[in-house]
């Protein structure tokens, strides 16, 4: 029987992204000059791979970044499950120093175990995983050995914790640049592993 691969990767670089601003799942931002030369750069890596599946959030960002696999012909998937938190009246905001210290205050309740405290008109990490866990049992469930799924920042750490097992006040254990892949890999009792974490190589020209 062969084992799963999930090639998780984040979406590249985008102008909020570049310019400090709060995104979330209500900012449908295209990826920039930069982002598109990481899609690229990640391609020339991994196009060998024979993916039998594609998984992007409903938001653009993270079907650009992997355009050119889609590209290719593989069978693709939108999951609106992975979808980026939802930052609610921040989205669209740069991160004062103020906001900055809410962001702080917001990340010790995650920290201490408060996993249903939210940003003001925002998700809770609790709210994502009850959401995400559907599309991480349609991933699993896929019967492709090789699949690539490309999602957010914060939706990564969720994920990665769901599917780890990993308690998601721990989630911030789990850092990510843009572009970056974190490889996982099923083992002989049908749970993943991580092979490869935040790993950016195939960025370095």
């Amino acid at each position: 029987m062969n084992r799963k691969k999930i090639y998780l990767v984040r979406h590249g670089q985008t102008d909020f992204n570049l310019k400090g601003v709060v995104q979330g799942s209500g900012i449908d931002a295209d990826i920039n000059e930069t982002g598109r030369a990481q899609g690229k750069m990640f391609f020339e890596a991994y196009k060998d791979v024979p993916f039998d599946r594609v998984y992007h959030t409903a938001l653009i960002r993270t079907k650009q970044s992997i355009q050119r696999f889609i590209d290719l012909g593989i069978p693709t998937t939108t999951l609106p499950e992975l979808n980026e938190i939802s930052w609610g009246d921040y989205e669209g905001t740069p991160m004062t120093t103020e906001e900055n210290q809410y962001y702080e205050h917001m990340l010790n309740q995650w920290r201490v175990g408060n996993l249903d405290y939210a940003i003001a008109g925002g998700e809770s990490p609790n709210i994502v995983a009850a959401r995400m866990i559907k599309g991480i049992e349609r991933i699993i469930a896929d019967p492709g050995e090789n699949v690539l799924v490309c999602m957010h920042g914060r939706a990564m750490r969720i994920f990665l914790s769901l599917i780890l097992k990993e308690d998601l006040k721990n989630m911030d254990q789990f850092e990510h640049q843009n572009l970056c892949l974190y490889l996982l890999q099923e083992n002989e009792n049908g749970e993943f592993e991580l092979v490869k974490r935040n790993d950016v190589k195939h960025l370095k020209v």
